[in-house]
C-alpha cells in the first residue's frame, strides 16, 4: 500500500525537500503553499500533487483538504515563519497575529480539518508539527515568534494526550538555524540583514531538517519520536553562536 502524505509550507525550504525525500522514498504526497507558481515546479519535478493553501484562512484550508485522499497516513505541518524582531514595547499587532496565525491557528485549522481522514488500522498515522528552537528558548526582540513557537509546541502535547489511544503518532521537530528563507521573509526582503544571521557559522540547510522528519515518520508504527531538537554545531542557544573571526 502506498502511504499518502500530506506537507504544508512546502514551496521553499524545509517543506520543498521533505517533498523531495518523500517522494523519493515513494510516498504518495499532496503539497500546499500560497506561491503556485514554486509548487508546480515541484509537482513537475517529483511527480507531487501541489495544491492552492493558506493556512491562515479556513476556506483555503477548507478547499485544499477537499482535494485530499480519504485516508491520510502522514501530515507534515511546516507552514510558519517568523516577522521581525520588535521588543515588546514596539510590538508591531499586525507581524504578531500574522505568526499566531500561521504558526499556531494554521497547524490548528490543518489538524481539525485533515483529523478525519487519518489512517485508523493497525499502522496508524503520524502528525509531525514543525516547530523551533523558539519553542524552548527565548531570546531579545523574539517574544511574537517565541510566543507563536512555545503556543505551537503546548498545542502539539495536547494533541498527545488528546489521542493517547488512537493509532496516531505526533512529533515536533525543532530547528535551530536553517539558511532557507525564513530570515529574508524574517527581516521584509532585506538579503544583506538576512546573510548576517549566517555569517561565520556553517547553519543546517532544509535537507538536515526534512532527514529528521522523514526518519521520524518512518519508524515502527509503535515508535512516536516525541520531540527532535536540531542544530548546527555552532550553536548552543538561539542567542549563542560561535562565529569564525573575519580572515
Amino acid at each position: 500500500m502506498t502511504k499518502v502524505c500530506v506537507v504544508t509550507g512546502a514551496s521553499s525550504g524545509i517543506g520543498e525537500e521533505t517533498v523531495r525525500q518523500l517522494c523519493r522514498l515513494g510516498f504518495r504526497v499532496f503539497m500546499g503553499a500560497r506561491r503556485l507558481e514554486r509548487i508546480r515546479r515541484l509537482a513537475e519535478e517529483t511527480g507531487a500533487t501541489g495544491l492552492p493553501l493558506d493556512v491562515t484562512d479556513t476556506s483555503s484550508v477548507r478547499a485544499f483538504v477537499r482535494e485530499l485522499p480519504d485516508t491520510i497516513h502522514v501530515l507534515v505541518n511546516n507552514a510558519g515563519g517568523a516577522l521581525g524582531l520588535d521588543p515588546v514595547k514596539d510590538m508591531n499587532e499586525e507581524s504578531w497575529l500574522s505568526m499566531y496565525q500561521s504558526n499556531v491557528l494554521g497547524t490548528a485549522r490543518m489538524i481539525r480539518e485533515v483529523f478525519p481522514r487519518l489512517c485508523r488500522d493497525q499502522e496508524g498515522s503520524h502528525v509531525v508539527n514543525v516547530g523551533s528552537i523558539a519553542a524552548i528558548e527565548t531570546y531579545l526582540g523574539g517574544a511574537g515568534y517565541t510566543g507563536a513557537k512555545h503556543a505551537l509546541k503546548a498545542l502539539t502535547e495536547t494533541l498527545r494526550l488528546e489521542w493517547l489511544g488512537l493509532p496516531i503518532r505526533v512529533t515536533e521537530v525543532d530547528p535551530g538555524l536553517v539558511e532557507t528563507e525564513f530570515s529574508i521573509v524574517r527581516f521584509a526582503g532585506d538579503t544583506t540583514r538576512a546573510s548576517r544571521v549566517y555569517e561565520g557559522m556553517k547553519p543546517l540547510v532544509a535537507a538536515d531538517v526534512a532527514e529528521a522528519i522523514v526518519w521520524s515518520v518512518t519508524r515502527p508504527p509503535h515508535v512516536n519520536v516525541d520531540q527532535m531538537v536540531i542544530r548546527p554545531r555552532d550553536q548552543a542557544r538561539a542567542d549563542k553562536v560561535h562565529r569564525q573571526p573575519d580572515q
